[in-house]
């Protein structure tokens, strides 16, 4: 007879015994459940850690307002983008934070239409962690206009001059796509979250807390009524977030893909994006949920099963870019166009090879270690992977803007890009404000939700019965 499931004294080790490891460790009831989770917000008191993490990611937020500021006075010649680079760190920036926003809705969605229950431990900070994405990707194309007070001019509205946008342009598509985008996930996010906001209203112990919680929980009683809408609209917003994972992307993909530049006039980019997207975004939720399970001791419920199926969605996906890799190549070769030819051996031995070789080494060479379970069940180095594939998901949107826009067809016309300190100080404070909202999040929101995981446990499967 087969083992019965135990954890291990490790925590961090796989549980030992046969078959799949549980979703949520064994032992817990409703109440625990709820008591662990809900006391993180309203009863534990805040631990200095979180301010000094906040305090350190607030700086950089400040740091990001202060080169906005200095960017709106003295123009847009205070980054290094010049002819021919004209798209360099700024869009760079904001395909990668795109890109780290899709996991959130993939969890979310996707996962929940199949049926996935591993996922109940990890949505609800992964939805939080494609708003905050999606907020930072917003800021690098609004300013990157040079006069973002004037950004309006990019939607169809009435206006006296008859001008309108060229929405044959796939920069109009983008406008479009991230706003709806961002708008659905927003609603997916907070729909989930008000079963667990009339959860915090009822057992907040302060008037402050009760009147805000209850507010936003909108009057949430939990009666069948309430439950039977709330099933509807959330499976309405997954049916609806399902098909922006790969639309999004694949629009963004074409702001590329349409051009004639070499380098990116090719069909493979939009499943090669989307894949990528999807890549970067699990790289960024382990990279988030590692820290968070160790600091707020959630191994219960952030157990070694979550942690390696999302290294196996890393180690899939990390495939399917490598194979993007050789295929393209391979069609810059098999189309005898001397101007396409000519990218990949740029890459290679052009004068940014550097930074080509370490996007390999990041995205395609290091990840196949996660072929050994033992790597797989290794906390600390599943941490550096994911660490090392968001650097080298950065490194992809940079070689793919910058080296094709360097070096195009006349040679009269080619130039290099260098980043100045504003076009660092741009990127980290975007870092800065993305986890400074994620500190917000974990302090006055439950990082995890609370009835999901409740629906786990065996005695909600024995009432359901």
């Amino acid at each position: 007879m087969a083992e019965s499931l135990q954890p291990v004294e490790d925590p961090n080790r796989a549980y030992v015994g046969a078959g799949t490891p549980p979703v949520i460790a064994p032992g817990h009831t409703f109440g625990t459940v709820t008591d662990k989770i809900s006391a993180i917000v309203l009863t534990r008191r805040t631990p200095l850690g979180w301010y000094a993490g906040f305090l350190l990611a607030g700086s950089f937020a400040f740091l990001l307002l202060v080169s906005l500021t200095y960017l709106v006075t003295k123009g847009i010649g205070i980054w290094g983008n010049n002819i021919p680079v004209g798209w360099a760190f700024d869009i760079t920036n904001f395909v990668w934070w795109i890109g780290i926003g899709h996991a959130g809705t993939l969890i979310s969605a996707i996962l929940l239409l199949l049926k996935q229950t591993w996922r109940t431990s990890i949505n609800r900070f992964a939805e939080a962690m494609t708003l905050f994405a999606v907020a930072c990707a917003g800021i690098f194309p609004l300013f990157h206009t040079g006069r973002p007070w004037l950004a309006y001019w990019l939607f169809p509205y009435p206006n006296s001059m008859s001008l309108w946008p060229q929405f044959r342009s796939p920069l109009i598509w983008d406008v479009f796509a991230v706003s709806t985008y961002a708008t659905v996930s927003a609603l997916f996010w907070y729909v989930g979250l008000i079963p667990d906001l009339a959860t915090l209203r009822d057992r907040s112990q302060s008037r402050a807390g009760r009147v805000i919680y209850g507010m936003l929980a909108m009057g949430w009683r939990g009666s069948a009524r309430h439950w039977h809408r709330y099933d509807t609209a959330y499976l309405l917003l997954a049916g609806l977030a399902t098909p922006l994972v790969v639309s999004v992307h694949t629009v963004v993909s074409f702001d590329f893909a349409i051009g004639i530049v070499p380098g990116w006039h090719t069909t493979i980019f939009p499943p090669y994006f989307v894949a990528g997207a999807i890549y970067s975004g699990f790289a960024m939720v382990l990279t988030l949920a590692i820290p968070i399970r160790a600091v707020y001791n959630l191994e219960d419920f952030i157990t070694m099963r979550h942690l390696q199926n999302m290294a196996k969605v890393m180690l899939v996906t990390g495939l399917i870019v490598a194979y993007g890799y050789g295929t393209e190549a391979f069609i810059s070769w098999y189309s005898g166009d001397k101007y396409e030819g000519f990218v990949p051996m740029n890459r290679i031995f052009g004068p940014y090879a550097f930074y080509y070789w370490l996007l390999i080494t990041c995205n395609v060479i290091i990840p196949q270690a996660l072929w050994f379970k033992r790597v797989r069940t290794s906390v600390p180095v599943l941490f550096v992977i994911s660490l090392i594939v968001n650097v080298g998901m950065w490194l992809e949107r940079f070689v793919i803007i910058v080296l094709s826009l360097s070096r195009d067809f006349l040679t009269s016309s080619w130039g290099r890009f260098a980043p100045t300190f504003w076009d660092w100080s741009t990127l980290f404070g975007t870092v800065g404000l993305f986890v400074s909202l994620l500190f917000l999040f974990l302090r006055f929101l439950p990082m995890i939700s609370i009835f999901e995981i409740r629906t786990l446990l065996p005695e909600a499967k024995v009432s359901d019965e």
